[in-house]
């Protein structure tokens, strides 16, 4: 199976060479050619050419992780069929949602997480989700696009598919994944309830998660931004603290800090036995490792946050709550919070300038997806339309 190439905490600042391909995927063949006469990119196979694609997203770490997953899920389906990029037609695409919605045989492409490196490292963890499907045909079709223009390949399959901007229109005119406000509050009240600690350790890990959700609640950051946080990304000016972050696009940013997001952290600071808020040179880890010194990866730290979720389901279930509620909280991935983050604050008041800003969006448009106000307006214009009383016997036979 393949082989770690690159850690994952620096896949934003070291280079994805495309010689390391051939051992990330030893099955593909390195004798492919391009299809057209003018070819723009320095590439000698599909592997160098799929490499030479993700190098225009190596300053996006997350951006680049989940469009290498999918096009090397890709290229393994397609070196299985004894395939290239270039062989792809509208029956194969058609082939591979299927395979996308239950990989087969399970044996070999199904199984739990490990590292790369593993024997047994696989590259589903099961078969995806409609909406997983969905984001993994955007990232192939962008990926496609990309080639053709690159003159590796003569056509892109998926303008093919009938109804395409319906099927890979990624954008809801609402955010849907996100904690409803009572759901959030039971939520949380279940995060501070006081239970039975057996060790200190256990301690130390409620601690952690209770500031985790309460950085993700208040401040809205990415999962790699929260991995990534140090002590001194906060930061006080003129008596007023803001914290920094390095996003999306490498694009540098200034978040207000609301009060209730500097007493979590004075508290969590106590957790690792530090006193105060951190000072200006203190560039440690934010959220730590059980030796509260070490740092953890956004992959640990997204399984951290699913596990809450599933405990927070199966305590929620046992109260009896509401079903709708129990299944959210199982379906509930880490950037649910984020979304939860940004969807109450618009619902507290906060304008569409300021919630933009604190969102980190490039276009209002985005931000305006949270906003649910003219939702609410409509169900209570509806509620004119009603039926008052029993339907009166006509007068006259119809």
């Amino acid at each position: 199976m393949p082989t770690e190439v690159t850690k994952q905490r620096s896949l934003g600042s070291k280079r994805l060479e495309k010689d390391s391909w051939s051992d990330l995927l030893p099955k593909l063949s390195l004798l492919d050619a391009p299809q057209t006469d003018v070819l723009l990119i320095d590439a000698q196979n599909d592997v160098e050419a799929v490499a030479a694609w993700l190098q225009e997203y190596q300053d996006s770490s997350q951006t680049l992780k989940s469009y290498r997953r999918e096009a090397e899920r890709l290229l393994l389906w397609l070196a299985s069929q004894n395939n290239q990029l270039r062989d792809m037609n509208r029956e194969l695409l058609r082939q591979y949602e299927a395979f996308l919605e239950d990989p087969q045989p399970a044996e070999q492409w199904v199984g739990p997480s490990k590292p790369r490196y593993h024997a047994q490292w696989r590259p589903f963890r099961g078969g995806l989700s409609p909406a997983s499907r969905r984001q993994s045909l955007i990232i192939l079709q962008g990926l496609y696009s990309w080639l053709v223009e690159a003159g590796w390949v003569r056509h892109n399959p998926f303008v093919l598919m009938r109804d395409k901007a319906r099927r890979l229109n990624n954008q809801t005119q609402t955010i849907e994944r996100y904690l409803e406000g009572d759901l959030w509050a039971w939520f949380w009240q279940w995060l501070n309830t006081p239970t039975k600690l057996t060790s200190e350790r256990e301690a130390y890990e409620q601690a952690r998660r209770r500031f985790i959700v309460s950085f993700a609640y208040l401040l809205a950051p990415r999962i790699s931004e929260m991995a990534n946080a140090r002590m001194d990304d906060f930061q006080e000016r003129e008596g007023r603290w803001w914290w920094v972050v390095v996003g999306k696009g490498s694009k540098l940013a200034r978040i207000p800090v609301p009060n209730d997001m500097l007493e979590c952290l004075i508290e969590w600071r106590g957790a690792l036995e530090l006193q105060g808020l951190p000072s200006y040179h203190e560039p440690t880890p934010l959220i730590r490792a059980l030796d509260k010194h070490r740092g953890i990866s956004d992959n640990q730290l997204y399984r951290l946050l699913k596990s809450t979720f599933s405990e927070a389901a199966d305590a929620l279930e046992a109260q009896n709550g509401k079903l709708a509620y129990v299944s959210a909280l199982r379906r509930a991935t880490p950037h649910w919070l984020r979304h939860t983050a940004i969807t109450h604050q618009a619902q507290s008041g906060v304008s569409l300038r300021y919630l933009s800003e604190s969102a980190r969006h490039s276009k209002l448009d985005t931000t305006s997806r949270y906003l649910h106000i003219e939702d609410n307006e409509w169900h209570q214009e509806q509620q004119r339309h009603r039926l008052k009383s029993a339907p009166k016997p006509p007068s006259k036979p119809l």
